[in-house]
């Protein structure tokens, strides 16, 4: 498999600006999916990119591209450097295969469902994707949102279940704790508990000892000496 060219969707936007070349030659040669190279042609994405010319770059030759605009079943083919630059080891976003990159946005909408607590840094050291696209799919406003499927990136092997689990409990001991709860009182009122023991009656006490036998049966027939 070829590999993509540097910077392949603002090379995509120069090609869709200044080339007549069919939407698949340009996805193909910018391993990008059709539909999105259409979106960049409906002005529906890439709209802050500036557009990258391959040309100058050294990544196409313009003999290349007419054999293309000729004949739309040619396959674009990337130009070999000159200049071989040595790959740098550095720390950043992890490098996804060009056969998954198609899945990673149904795994970026799992973990935006499944997992909101997770930052975009930690998304982005999943799946190796940008902080764009994850605001794009979290918003619904991502090129393809209405067939994106959420499918767990463990599954599409994007990344491990060691790695997921370590940024899921890592967002989670971040979360702020829940305000403790003070265990209402289930004792009486002061209010009604200082005036027992002094003596004083109480309702009930008053009632048994004012209310007298003679007051009792004074209404029942025959109980008075006639």
């Amino acid at each position: 498999m070829s590999k993509a060219p540097l910077m392949p969707k603002a090379t995509a936007v120069w090609l869709v600006d200044n080339t007549s070349l069919s939407f698949d030659q340009i996805a193909d040669f910018c391993k990008l999916h059709r539909l999105e190279v259409r979106a960049i042609a409906d002005g529906e994405s890439a709209q802050g990119i500036k557009g990258m010319d391959p040309f100058t770059t050294g990544q196409l030759t313009r003999d290349e591209v007419e054999k293309a605009e000729k004949n739309p079943e040619h396959i674009l083919k990337l130009a070999e450097s000159r200049v071989k630059v040595p790959a740098l080891k550095r720390k950043g976003p992890r490098y996804t295969p060009v056969s998954k990159r198609q899945d990673r946005p149904n795994a970026i909408y799992w973990l935006v469902r499944s997992h909101p607590e997770l930052k975009d840094a930690q998304i982005i050291r999943l799946v190796g994707t940008t902080k764009n696209t994850i605001e794009a799919i979290r918003s619904g406003q991502h090129w393809n949102s209405n067939n994106l499927t959420p499918m767990d990136p463990v599954t599409l092997g994007l990344c491990t279940q060691i790695a997921l689990d370590f940024e899921v409990g890592k967002a989670a001991a971040n979360l702020p704790k829940p305000p403790e709860v003070e265990p209402q009182s289930t004792l009486i009122p002061a209010s009604e508990t200082q005036n027992l023991g002094l003596g004083t009656k109480t309702p009930s006490t008053v009632t048994e000892e004012e209310v007298s036998a003679d007051s009792v049966f004074a209404n029942f027939p025959g109980s008075k000496e006639e």
